[in-house]
């Protein structure tokens, strides 16, 4: 029993000893059930690692889509606002020609009326001189009695249109 002094044997005896008893109590088993089980968490977690990568890109997705009407309705947005600027300014612009061309044609109205104002005037004026102009001649050329006459005459005549 001499080889039992040599510490090598005797760890290797120790050693086969001690996984002999790990083997008889099935510690193996208990460290492969542990492995399994780790093996089977991991699959898990990556499955939904996967999963929510998958549900991330859907998400994305969505939200690009999501971000490319918005996009497109603010185009439409600013397109019909441009629209309706383009359109008012039309209007404006109309309505300044219209506004012009009232003004215009009221002071064409006040122009015509101070002509026929001025051309009443000037008639008027014409019609008194030549009424003095007439006065004189016939009082000129007349004598009293003849004047007075027909300043009677012209009395009784406009008496009876009166009347």
């Amino acid at each position: 029993m001499e080889f039992l002094y040599d510490s090598n044997v005797v760890v290797t005896i120790s050693f086969t000893v001690f996984v002999g008893i790990l083997a008889y109590v099935g510690v193996h088993k208990l460290l492969l059930k542990a492995l399994d089980d780790r093996a089977d968490r991991i699959r898990r977690e990556l499955d939904e690692a996967r999963r929510l990568r998958e549900e991330a890109q859907a998400t994305f997705a969505e939200f690009e889509r999501k971000q490319r009407e918005v996009s497109a309705q603010a185009e439409d947005i600013v397109s019909h606002a441009r629209e309706e600027a383009e359109a008012a300014a039309v209007r404006a612009k109309e309505d300044v020609k219209a506004s012009i061309a009232r003004r215009l044609k009221a002071a064409d109205e006040q122009i015509a009326q101070a002509e026929q104002s001025a051309v009443r005037e000037v008639r008027d004026r014409a019609v008194e001189v030549a009424v003095a102009a007439a006065r004189r001649v016939i009082t000129e050329r007349l004598g009293d009695d003849k004047a007075s006459q027909l300043i009677d005459d012209s009395i009784e005549s406009v008496g009876q249109r009166l009347h």
